[in-house]
């Protein structure tokens, strides 16, 4: 799997994208769905990361600078035929070590509440990341969980000299 940086213009990122909208406003009313669209994602304060195999998407995730030290994990999505397949877990990887590389100190995220958004939550969690109160610009919502996780650096610096 190669993870790259993605402009949002390529036909197949722009579908990816508009079935991640469709499956937010299929799961979610409309005042708790939080999933940015094509040209809310190309923000400067964004990156944002498609996963590939040959020419075949697999995913994508973002993330969004709140402050020098605080970076926010934005649509994540994987490609219907790869679920289940560590695509998330890849992507979730290298956001992390982006983060880290950045200096931020923290890392945090919304997600839904609702059962169709366990599996999230369960991957969020198996990386250390723990349930805490509304960030940013959110606000509570019963339709919606928060989470974040303190980075730390030499922790993570060690992990992957482990991986090497």
């Amino acid at each position: 799997m190669e993870i790259k940086l993605d402009d949002l213009t390529g036909t197949k990122i722009t579908r990816l994208i508009g079935d991640h909208l469709q499956n937010m406003g299929e799961k979610s009313p409309p005042e708790s769905i939080h999933a940015l669209n094509l040209e809310q994602l190309k923000s400067p304060d964004i990156t944002f990361w498609s996963a590939w195999e040959g020419e075949e998407l697999l995913g994508c995730g973002a993330l969004k600078e709140l402050s020098k030290d605080h970076g926010e994990i934005k649509s994540m999505k994987t490609s219907p035929d790869h679920l289940r397949k560590g695509v998330a877990r890849q992507i979730l990887q290298h956001i992390l070590e982006e983060a880290i590389k950045r200096g931020y100190q923290r890392l945090s995220l919304e997600t839904g509440s609702m059962d169709a958004f366990e599996p999230a939550r369960r991957l969020y969690t198996n990386f250390g990341f723990t349930y805490c109160e509304p960030f940013a610009n959110y606000v509570e919502d019963p339709n919606s969980v928060f989470m974040t996780k303190k980075l730390n650096i030499k922790s993570l610096l060690f992990k992957l000299k482990l991986l090497v």
